[in-house]
């Protein structure tokens, strides 16, 4: 049996490196939690793999859960160049049902990895080797782990961190002298519907 061993950047933290071992006949969704959890994301957002060719072209993706737009009913249409629309073309799988060795076909594979979709984090994962497995070793697993991310990216400002942050007295320094008569509007001036 063999596993694979891959190494994660992430483009918004200099130095940042996470290498994962993992078993090459797990699921993506394996690989999606050792992630998660080394990378230090709270694991209760959607998240998404897409298989990518040597230039980060996708090729397929890989959904955390079934996404599958076809078999909603009242879903807008359009055109097919809509910048708008939701569909893509790229084949799509589901991570729990979708085994790590079935769809990694280049020695150094390139996968996308991207969390959270309403605050994006999107990381890069490279297949650095494929090895024998260890019997005395348990996978999956975080063999090397350098840098952080930032703390407002993990999502998890503490009630503290706000409330520092709303005492700060130089958020309101613009505001010490109070307001002015020219800071006012003056109605006169409006004509029809705030037109000016």
């Amino acid at each position: 049996m063999f596993y694979y061993k891959f190494r994660v950047s992430y483009d918004e933290v200099d130095e940042f490196v996470r290498d994962i071992e993992i078993l090459s006949n797990d699921n993506f969704e394996s690989l999606h939690t050792i992630l998660y959890k080394s990378i230090g994301l709270e694991g209760n957002e959607l998240a998404s793999f897409s298989i990518c060719d040597s230039k980060w072209n996708k090729k397929n993706e890989i959904t955390l859960i079934d996404m599958n737009d076809d078999e909603v009913e009242d879903q807008p249409e359009y055109e097919e160049e809509d910048g708008f629309s939701t569909k893509t073309h790229l084949p799509k799988f589901i991570m729990k049902d979708c085994l790590l060795n079935k769809m990694i076909s280049d020695p150094h594979q390139h996968i996308l990895y991207e969390y959270d979709f309403l605050n994006p984090k999107v990381f890069y994962i490279e297949l650095m080797k494929t090895a024998q497995v260890s019997e005395s070793t348990g996978y999956p697993r975080c063999t090397n782990k350098v840098g952080e991310l930032p703390k407002i990216a993990k999502g998890n400002l503490s009630e503290d961190d706000l409330l520092n942050d709303l005492n700060n007295d130089d958020l309101f320094d613009d505001f010490e002298d109070g307001f002015n008569d020219e800071d006012q509007l003056d109605l006169n001036d409006i004509n029809d519907f705030g037109s000016y």
